[in-house]
């Protein structure tokens, strides 16, 4: 199966090439962050196909993964 993933900001360098990762079927948002080596504290805001997800959500083929760290402002 195959997931569209797009990291922001600091997490940027974790994305995928091209933006696509195959991926096992069943995986939740936690495995691919560890296939993806990204500390799941580093991650703040997760949406999988538009929709706020948290790290047990299964993906499934063709679903786009958002992830996004904390971020500041003044």
């Amino acid at each position: 199966m195959a997931l569209t993933v797009k990291c922001y900001a600091t997490l940027a360098e974790h994305s995928p090439p091209e933006g696509e990762t195959p991926h096992a079927e069943g995986h939740t948002v936690a495995d691919l962050l560890a296939e993806l080596r990204i500390d799941p504290a580093e991650v703040k805001v997760i949406f999988v196909n538009g929709l706020h997800a948290g790290l047990d959500q299964p993906l499934r083929d063709g679903d786009r993964v958002g992830l996004f760290p904390a971020v500041g402002g003044g």
